[in-house]
């Protein structure tokens, strides 16, 4: 079976803008082409790609599980065009990136106007929780994670160290007292990311501790890192935080490092990582370079 490579572009766009005409218009066909050419797919595909009612346009089952192929597909045309030096240098098209919200907001939104100035055909779709999202079901292009990359669909590229440290305000260690060992943690007020599970930390010979709120004298559950950045500075307790979250207020005096010799045993990274691909698209690799450049290059939270 061959496919029309035009008539899969029109699905992306339009799985990513749920608008057949819409999408069409981005791709230069009038609606009733679109409508046309999108039907004459599902047509050879013998299977409906998109719910299409008077109101509103939604991704089928089938069409949710056709739409990384159908990017593979587009990316291996490009690359083909590209090596034979017919492609165009203009990045276009949607880019579906997800990151965490916290690091978002201090880093990557600060200098997007950059980016899309200098691509101002790509639009950037961006999804910022805490929670992660499913890179492979949520249809991502991209997604900025800091956890180990185990599942063997994806691949990725470091763009930072992420190393986790242990902070409180000073006028809760004035009221409290400061822990001099990690066994002390217990006798104190501790906010937890998320979840109550203890995180390992690790001393500056190897020594073995736990940061464990389950055990603390009181105990605050947060799902937000800025969110635990503000309760902490307001005095709440003990968090374990990114450093990238809390140098400026490191630096400030306004939060002030509890147990200086120990931090997150985890081997923690900041990946970008991206579906497993023989080809990784021009959208997609742009973006990477501009993030690795623009913050990976020189991470300001390690100066």
């Amino acid at each position: 079976m061959s496919l029309d490579t035009d008539a899969l572009r029109l699905f992306v766009r339009a799985a990513e803008m749920l608008n057949i005409s819409a999408a069409g218009r981005t791709l230069g066909m009038a609606p009733a082409v679109s409508s046309a050419k999108l039907a004459k797919l599902e047509q050879s595909l013998r299977s409906e790609l998109l719910h299409r009612t008077t109101r509103k346009v939604s991704l089928s089952v089938e069409g949710a599980d056709f739409l990384p192929f159908a990017r593979e597909i587009i990316a291996q045309e490009d690359a083909a065009l590209a090596a034979l030096g017919k492609q165009t240098t203009t990045i276009r098209g949607t880019l579906r990136f997800a990151a965490p919200s916290s690091f978002a907001q201090l880093y990557i939104a600060p200098i997007l106007p950059t980016f899309l100035q200098q691509h101002p055909d790509l639009t950037l779709d961006l999804r910022l929780s805490d929670v992660q999202f499913d890179l492979i079901e949520g249809s991502f292009d991209l997604a900025l994670r800091n956890a180990p990359l185990v599942d063997t669909s994806l691949k990725g590229r470091k763009l930072a160290d992420d190393r986790r440290i242990l902070c409180a305000a000073p006028h809760y260690l004035e009221t409290h007292g400061t822990p001099n060992t990690p066994a002390e943690l217990a006798n104190h007020h501790l906010i937890a990311f998320q979840n109550r599970q203890p995180r390992p930390l690790t001393g500056p010979a190897g020594e073995r501790a736990v940061f464990d709120p389950a055990s603390a004298k009181g105990q605050l559950i947060i799902d937000d890192g800025q969110s635990q950045v503000c309760a902490t500075l307001a005095g709440a307790g003990i968090s374990l935080n990114a450093l990238w979250s809390v140098h400026e207020q490191l630096k400030s005096g306004r939060l002030t490092q509890v147990l200086p010799n120990f931090e997150a045993a985890e081997d923690n990274v900041l990946w970008l990582i991206y579906p497993k691909s023989n080809v990784l698209s021009p959208k997609v690799r742009v973006f990477m370079d501009f993030l690795i450049a623009e913050i990976g290059a020189a991470p300001p939270w390690e100066t």
